[in-house]
């Protein structure tokens, strides 16, 4: 008698465990109960939370803050060695956005690299690369692999990114299925897949037929730099005023950085038209080195593999003539020596697709905030040159503006983000948007938001409310303030 009351316990015991694991996947939201659900999608096919495609830092940040919290990630990398332009561009002349009282805005994980930057610490390449690698540690990377396929099915009213096949240099093919995937690379290597619309670039400042992008540039290292006769030269033409009389607009030198003296390197000819020797925006690394970013490159496809390799060697060529013209004319160069090249180039503006939301210049210059504000901004209005534009082009410095969530959501797809230079915005937007510390904030506030909300809600069923709720999270524990 007591076998059977137990047994009709058991069964009944049973009975309720599995009508609550019926009620709580149905109130799972669209894909996570499935997810649960099984572990595995196949031979060769691995499951995750999210993956990033590219090595940028901004999804990488995405990546680190993901993970921290417990979701599982990969990074998938079409390029051989992981940094994107950070390491690999070594674009190591930080741009920090204030607002108009001179107040750094930058936030979040970032915010140590500018510290250690503005502290002298970390400004020669090694110390970027610590940095990097202590950001990246520990999160999975597949480095040099190629996408083959993508498998995308509908959700509701728009459709979703199912998997990925992707084959590695070894000649091995992988699928892979993720909640969210990330488009993180400054070519494309992701959204070039799928079926979206094209947010009109350069050509649309100057009413061009063709699509067109800001200039690329190869940075340029040097050695034997006496910095301070540069800085004591420079002093004896102040005041500021007459300095940038006679140099040019935005001549400024300190003990850590030289811009401007465009009155001089425009009057450099390149050998080759494709390069253009703009204002020497250079950092100070410490023991007379520098690095340069200064030489435009026009017409670079960072989707071609070949564009992209000319370009360095038209750029390497040039190097030697741009040291000799710098040795003449430029105070404390005349001992330099150039010290080495990146393998790479800093790719600043390609193709960005539509977003749910699309930033707009009016939003940036008025200030305008967003419920769902993933970052907040506050650089000049800064596009650099094309071929129709050789001397780039300004439209003026607001104060503080929000970067909703929506900007980085692609369009008519549920789960397909984009980060770093993805974002989308439309040209003149972008020309304050695209500063790296606007969208590495960004995309680690979406990392957070994504370890915090997913087991709950979908990132486009998140409401004002919800946000209301995750900004005072954000500020608690991370001290990222987002609403003001």
């Amino acid at each position: 008698m007591k076998q059977s009351q137990n047994r009709t316990t058991f069964i009944r015991c049973m009975m309720l465990l599995f009508v609550a694991v019926l009620v709580a996947a149905s109130v799972l939201p669209a894909g996570v109960a499935a997810a649960r659900a099984k572990s595995s999608c196949g031979p060769g096919c691995d499951r995750y939370d999210v993956v990033v495609i590219g090595s940028e830092i901004q999804g990488v940040l995405l990546a680190k803050a993901a993970r921290d919290l417990g979701l599982k990630v990969m990074i998938l990398d079409p390029r051989s060695k992981p940094g994107g332009e950070l390491i690999q561009g070594q674009m190591l002349v930080l741009d920090q956005p204030n607002d108009n009282q001179k107040r750094s805005l930058v936030q979040g994980e970032i915010r140590r690299l500018f510290n250690g930057y503005n502290a002298g610490t970390i400004r020669k390449e090694e110390e970027f690369n610590r940095y990097f690698q202590s950001v990246i540690k520990n999160i999975p990377i597949q480095s040099s692999i190629r996408i083959e396929a993508v498998e995308v099915v509908p959700r509701g009213k728009e459709k979703a990114l199912q998997s990925l096949t992707y084959r590695t240099k070894e000649g091995k093919q992988y699928k892979a299925e993720a909640e969210y995937f990330v488009e993180n690379t400054d070519f494309n290597a992701l959204t070039s897949k799928l079926e979206v619309k094209r947010i009109p670039g350069m050509e649309s400042v100057y009413k061009g037929k063709k699509p067109d992008h800001m200039a690329a540039t190869l940075m340029l290292r040097f050695k034997n730099v006496d910095w301070n006769e540069l800085h004591e030269q420079v002093l004896l033409d102040y005041p500021l005023t007459n300095l940038q009389k006679k140099y040019g607009p935005n001549t400024y030198v300190d003990w850590n950085t030289a811009t401007g003296f465009s009155n001089l390197t425009f009057q450099y000819k390149p050998k080759d038209d494709q390069l253009v020797f703009r204002g020497i925006n250079s950092t100070y690394q410490r023991n007379g080195q520098v690095i340069m970013n200064a030489l435009l490159i026009f017409n670079v496809d960072p989707a071609n593999p070949e564009s992209v390799r000319s370009a360095v060697e038209k750029g390497k060529a040039e190097a030697p003539d741009i040291l000799k013209f710098l040795q003449k004319h430029i105070p404390g160069y005349k001992n330099a020596e150039l010290d080495g090249f990146p393998d790479y180039l800093y790719i600043r503006d390609y193709n960005r697709f539509e977003t749910d939301y699309i930033l707009d210049y009016p939003d940036v210059m008025s200030g305008k905030m967003f419920w769902d504000n993933v970052s907040i901004g506050g650089y000049s209005v800064d596009l650099q040159a094309v071929r129709a534009i050789p001397k780039g082009i300004g439209f003026g410095k607001p104060n503080r503006y929000g970067m909703p969530l929506r900007s980085f959501e692609l369009k008519n797809y549920e789960n397909v983000l984009v980060v770093g230079k993805n974002v989308g915005a439309t040209i003149k937007a972008y020309g304050t948007a695209r500063i790296m510390p606007n969208t590495a904030l960004a995309a680690e506030t979406i990392g957070i938001i994504l370890g915090k909300e997913l087991k709950h809600k979908r990132l486009k069923q998140l409401t004002q409310a919800d946000f209301q709720r995750i900004h005072k999270y954000l500020e608690r524990n991370y001290g990222i303030v987002l609403n003001r």
